[in-house]
């Protein structure tokens, strides 16, 4: 109810402002103790081995250098993903690079990993009192060539090991030049096997296995997610997002943004991001879990995903049109109350 009176003020600020905004006020309320956490009545899920107390999660990129963990816990979530990082900090892609459509419930970005650091964020991690499940989503630096991703991916992974529920491998931003190329056959065979042996030798030396998951693309054919499905049971990756951001138009293109270049989130994604999770569930026969994202604007949606096959959802549009009460409409929706 609140939000609906906050949203029309917020969308008259850039985006970006926004979020400064929206993050600096929530971060005030918590230090006066005026946030209350949210709890969310649901049957916990066992899923990777980890166990979620429900299955919303906040997806990557509302808080990329996880900054505001502790007051993202106060909203009720299962899990929180944070990220992209990269192994040096960069600005990403010159302002302005997020567009609101609001007649389409749509937001295009083309942000270009903007971030941090790896380390930054993990001492952000440190000094937070967050105990809930934490995903961490790796990316490689802008000026690293695409053929020597891999190490990029190697370094963030060895940083953030100890420190993550489970890690997630971004290779489907349309945001950072190239990036999509690792989700070719050849491309993704080699980053998966040698992510994979990394993942063995890290948790031999921790102690600890931390989940891989490879977040996909919603602009495949059924060929292509085909051939990846086959890669992530072959390596025995631990899960797949299901899906990035679109470079399609598809439902917008008579409105004026819609010419800008980046991914596109939001409404006119829900059915294709849908589709691939369908698709995927084909093909995978429930071997390997699905994390569902991808227009999720409301409960509805979020049930259409987890009919298709995920097993988790994740928002991040839906919350900046809906507001935060999305979380409980979704929870009323598919979640089991734990007895």
């Amino acid at each position: 109810m609140f939000y609906s009176f906050l949203r029309p003020l917020l969308f008259k600020l850039d985006p970006e402002v926004a979020h400064c905004v929206t993050f600096g006020a929530i971060e005030k309320a918590l230090k006066l103790g005026l946030l209350k956490h949210q709890i969310i009545p649901c049957q916990q899920r066992q899923v990777m081995g980890i166990t979620f107390p429900n299955p919303i999660g906040l997806a990557a990129g509302l808080d990329k250098n996880g900054e505001h963990l502790d007051a993202l816990a106060t909203l009720g979530f299962g899990f929180i993903e944070v990220g992209t990082v990269t192994p040096r900090p960069q600005p990403g892609n010159p302002a302005p690079r997020i567009f609101r459509v609001p007649k389409a419930h749509a937001i295009i970005n083309r942000m270009g990993f903007n971030n941090h650091g790896v380390d930054r964020l993990i001492e952000n991690i440190k000094t937070s009192s967050y105990q809930g499940i934490l995903g961490i989503n790796i990316g490689k630096n802008f000026d690293t060539p695409i053929e020597n991703a891999v190490e990029d991916y190697r370094i963030c992974l060895h940083k953030v090991y100890r420190y993550a529920s489970y890690i997630t491998i971004n290779i489907s931003s349309p945001n950072t030049q190239n990036l999509r190329q690792l989700q070719s056959a050849t491309a993704l065979n080699e980053m998966l096997s040698e992510l994979k042996s990394e993942q063995h030798n890290l948790s031999q030396k921790h102690g600890k296995y931390t989940p891989l998951v490879v977040k996909i693309a919603p602009d495949l054919d059924t060929s292509q997610v085909e051939t990846i499905a086959k890669l992530l049971i072959k390596h025995q990756v631990d899960g797949v997002i299901a899906t990035n951001t679109t470079l399609s138009r598809n439902g917008i293109e008579h409105l004026a943004v819609s010419h800008e270049t980046g991914g596109m989130s939001g409404a006119p994604l829900t059915q294709a991001a849908t589709e691939i999770i369908k698709q995927l569930h084909h093909f995978l026969q429930d071997s390997i879990p699905i994390i569902g994202v991808g227009g999720i604007m409301s409960a509805k949606d979020a049930k259409d995903k987890i009919d298709a096959g995920a097993c988790l959802i994740q928002i991040y549009t839906g919350l900046v049109y809906q507001g935060p009460g999305l979380v409980s409409d979704i929870a009323k929706e598919v979640c089991e109350t734990a007895v």
